[in-house]
């Protein structure tokens, strides 16, 4: 077919438009070759533009989404995933003159940790490196029989907001740093060619140069791990890439996780098998108690008679489908109590079934503790699903009836929401018990910083080497302190009192604020990422600086809180959707919404969508090292929840006596008696979330 405006079309269509595999020649002579769906590019696909640049791999609605490969007229070279046309997870990008970057992008900016390799130095295959991917269309990494470890998606936004200051204290090497540090910049959004215009799919990223100007120049051995926010390098270490080459693997990419206690026999296809059964066991037991007309629990609901056990042979029965699947057995504990749970929490039994039921599958993650469990991520994020021991299992039901008034009686509480419990039982008697609870960082934004709080000292921190992207930080590792909202901080202290309350009077000890920190990137430095011909160097400096005489505020300048307006924030449902708005002091006591400048308009609730500047805490007696901290005040949204709640006290352990062995204070042991424990936790997280004055 041959349009008006000259383009020419050969290949298969169905109802009129293009649909199957076909060829297209643009009016300006750009090229797509490949599959296409409902007259739009869909599949696997290439597409060479007239200036010379080229993109092989996938599309969706017509924009590059899933793996592919771009190479740019001058040589530069990307290979990794690709969302809405923009670069958008795990990546290398490679130079015409030989230098290479390892990292993750967002939505066409780098943001994360990654590590750049200048010409000349020693670096891991590209190959090997590609080949060890083991992604689907979007980038996510899969669980299948062939792979046990998955990680979720990298979430970010692509716009900036202020921080405050800058840190120079590191000598003689910031004058080096700086220059590098412009020229990262200034590359990241280089304005595209006059001529390269596309008429076909619509991409920002596939109509720059590609970062055409060099990431460095230096011909030695030395590399750089680099940090990215939004964009903005923001720190910098410098080692040898002879020190990395042996253990270098990909971005987001976890070491396997070995098999451990009662879980070493689900390997493999047992792994597989254990998913797809979870997932019938959940849609039977959902599909059940649904039609069931709601009532009040009882005493008998949380009993032990109230348990549902059904089999699932491979054939089916008359209860039960046929499945591709192993035989195996399921129990199902209190439905009627999850079921009101889940009613209580807002979430609808189609949305919750199709989340976790749903043909995209489960993600597998790996476990950020050394309880052994196994952890999988429903495709949505919406829900983590975790793997119990029987002693966690009998303190969760035991506790059950308590922990239902409690949740009932305080809709913003920080305690984990638990959604259902069952347990498969499989060949040779194996038992597998599982838990299902809420995300609490089931969010747009990307969670850059996580951290497992106790506030414990012993063995509360993280060996540098095994410190990965997505790895869990303790105690010691956490170098800030969160400023917040008058208001908002007090309605968060006293959460916690009643939720430390509620754990004492049940004698659980041992948990932990799960915390996840979304950094925004400077907002000093919006000027150094406009096109190189708007601004000259002298200016990027010089806006530099001026960010170090700015004065501090709360709330953060670059995360603007305004009065709630229930239509205007997103109302979809999931693990947060049950809470109220908070009120802000700086808004006049009313309730808020938080305003990513160019990102987003967030509802603020109790552990979600908190605004807090973030104060880099500086240890004047370490000595210098080769990392370079570029910022000491970040304007970041916080998201907390208090997790690990299935560990009871048993003062058989004779904790004392532990203590006088080892020579440790009993304030640095993280099992103690209740009462100690959660005074300790609050006194911790006081100093964590300091009060303003």
């Amino acid at each position: 077919m041959t349009s008006p405006d000259g383009s020419v079309y050969s290949g298969a269509w169905r109802m009129n438009v293009r649909h199957g595999l076909g060829r297209k020649e643009y009016c300006n002579s750009d090229l797509y070759d490949g599959s296409w769906k409902e007259g739009l590019q869909e599949g696997h696909g290439s597409y060479s533009w007239t200036n010379g640049n080229r993109y092989i791999g996938n599309w969706k609605n017509g924009k590059m989404c899933g793996r592919g490969v771009m190479r740019w007229a001058n040589g530069d070279l990307f290979d990794g995933f690709w969302s809405n046309g923009f670069r958008h997870g795990s990546g290398v990008y490679k130079y015409v003159d030989g230098c290479l970057y390892y990292g993750a992008w967002s939505h066409g900016l780098k943001d994360g940790k990654g590590v750049f390799y200048p010409a000349g130095s020693k670096h891991p295959s590209l190959k090997k490196w590609c080949r060890s991917l083991q992604h689907d269309d979007t980038g996510k990494f899969v669980l299948s029989r062939s792979s046990s470890i998955n990680v979720e998606e990298l979430r970010s936004l692509s716009t900036v907001t202020p921080s405050l200051s800058v840190k120079t204290s590191v000598t003689g090497t910031s004058k080096t740093l700086s220059e590098r540090f412009r020229d990262e910049n200034l590359r990241v959004s280089e304005p595209p060619p006059s001529d390269f215009t596309c008429h076909g799919p619509s991409s920002k990223s596939a109509r720059s140069s590609g970062s055409g100007q060099r990431e460095g120049q230096d011909k030695n051995r030395v590399v750089y791990e680099r940090e990215y926010m939004q964009g903005v390098l923001i720190r910098e270490t410098i080692t040898s890439s002879v020190d990395r080459s042996h253990k270098i693997r990909p971005p987001n990419l976890p070491k396997q996780v070995k098999s451990r206690n009662f879980m070493t026999f689900l390997k493999g296809e047992h792994n597989y098998y254990l998913m797809l059964n979870l997932q019938l066991g959940i849609r039977y037991t959902v599909g059940k108690i649904t039609p069931v007309p709601r009532r009040e629990v009882r005493a008998s609901d949380f009993g032990k008679k109230a348990r549902t056990m059904v089999y699932f042979p491979r054939d089916g029965s008359n209860f039960t489908p046929p499945h591709k699947s192993i035989d195996f057995s399921w129990k199902d504990y209190c439905p009627m109590v999850f079921r009101n749970l889940r009613a209580m929490f807002k979430l609808d039994p189609a949305d919750y079934m199709m989340s976790i039921c749903g043909d995209d599958g489960l993600t597998e993650i790996c476990s950020p503790g050394k309880s052994g469990s196994i952890f999988y991520l429903s495709h949505d994020d919406r829900f983590v699903i975790k793997t119990l021991k029987k002693s966690e299992l009998e303190v969760l039901l035991k506790m059950l009836p308590k922990y239902y008034r409690h949740v009932g009686d305080h809709e913003n509480t920080l305690i984990t929401k638990f959604f259902g419990v069952h347990r498969i039982k499989l060949k040779l008697g194996k038992k597998v018990r599982f838990v299902v609870m809420g995300n609490m960082f089931c969010t747009e934004l990307k969670i850059h910083r996580r951290y497992d709080l106790k506030g414990s000292t012993q063995g509360r921190i993280t060996e540098k080497t095994k410190i990965q992207e997505k790895t869990t930080l303790k105690d010691l590792d956490l170098a800030y302190e969160f400023h917040m909202d008058k208001l908002l901080r007090e309605a968060l202290f006293k959460q916690i009192y009643l939720d430390c309350a509620f754990l004492e009077s049940l004698h659980i000890i041992d948990y932990s604020l799960l915390l996840g920190v979304h950094f925004r990137a400077p907002g000093q430095l919006n000027d150094t990422l406009e096109p190189p011909n708007v601004m000259s160097d002298q200016e990027s400096v010089s806006s530099v600086d001026v960010g170090m005489a700015q004065e501090l505020s709360i709330p953060p300048k670059g995360l603007l809180l305004v009065t709630h307006e229930p239509n205007s924030v997103n109302t979809a449902p999931g693990p947060h959707i049950r809470g109220s708005t908070l009120r802000a002091f700086s808004v006049g006591e009313q309730e808020v919404d938080l305003i990513l400048p160019g990102t987003a308009r967030l509802r603020v609730q109790l552990g979600v969508n908190m605004p807090a500047q973030a104060h880099h805490k500086l240890d004047e007696d370490k000595e210098e090292s080769a990392t370079i901290e570029l910022f000491e005040v970040y304007d970041v949204v916080v998201y907390m929840g208090i997790i690990d709640i299935l560990q009871e006290y048993n003062a058989k352990k004779k904790v004392e006596h532990k203590c006088k062995s080892l020579r440790y204070d009993p304030m640095t042991i993280s099992v103690t008696e209740p009462k100690v424990y959660s005074k300790r936790f609050v006194d911790f997280l006081q100093k964590v979330f300091p009060e303003e004055g």
